[in-house]
């Protein structure tokens, strides 16, 4: 069956209908010939499909967020994991860069044999809860995306914006609720950590995950600071 590849807002961001009927995503590939990967080639371009089952920045852009990155923008990725759906974003900042934060060694060792072949993707083996720590290597960046499953993730976003993130700058925070309370219910615990956020950011979309990731929330919002 032919697929017909439609423009998002995003650059280098395609939709299309899936034989089911559903909607999905696809990229513009940055490198070609990733080995195991679902792909559409439409003449010479190669493009890989990204399952929002399997990324939260997939599902938010599916449920209509929007999300202010460029294909030059610069971006802090922090809990990039094995390098998923960081390479999208590599994808997606076609000729920006992207600097990945992720704290275990071996989920590091995944997020460099991915970044190896994409001159745009830095990876960096470090704690995000502890900016200070890679301060000399991160530049200021147009926007930073967050998915930790840490106890303290709205301090963990203004801490690194506070240090990386432009003025006018965009933050995309994925918010893992057990992760912080697995005692108070969901929406007391987002209530609060948006609250955080609300001093330094003007807070633009909070919304639910669902269908595509449980007991998620994920926030878009701007510094102000």
């Amino acid at each position: 069956m032919d697929i017909e590849l439609n423009k998002t807002r995003l650059d280098n961001v395609f939709i299309f209908e899936a034989q089911d009927g559903s909607k999905r995503l696809a990229t513009k590939a940055l490198v070609h010939g990733a080995q195991g990967e679902k792909t559409i080639t439409i003449g010479n371009n190669e493009y890989r499909i990204w399952d929002p089952y399997h990324s939260k920045l997939a599902a938010i852009i599916l449920k209509g967020f929007s999300i202010s990155i460029k294909k030059d923008s610069t971006v802090l990725y922090l809990g990039a994991a094995n390098g998923t759906t960081v390479s999208f974003v590599s994808d997606i900042v076609s000729e920006g860069t992207v600097f990945a934060v992720e704290f275990s060694p071996r989920a590091m060792h995944d997020l460099v044999r991915v970044s190896s072949p994409r001159m745009n993707l830095i990876p960096i083996l470090a704690d995000a809860k502890q900016p200070d720590s890679y301060k000399n290597m991160v530049s200021k960046v147009d926007f930073i995306y967050q998915d930790v499953a840490q106890r303290e993730q709205a301090l963990i976003a203004v801490k690194n914006s506070k240090m990386f993130l432009k003025k006018d700058g965009f933050l995309v925070l994925m918010i893992k609720s057990r992760s912080i309370d697995s005692v108070k219910k969901t929406g007391e615990v987002i209530d609060r950590e948006v609250k955080k956020l609300g001093e330094f950011f003007n807070i633009e979309q909070v919304i639910s995950l669902e269908p595509f990731h449980s007991d998620h929330t994920a926030v878009v919002a701007q510094k102000v600071f």
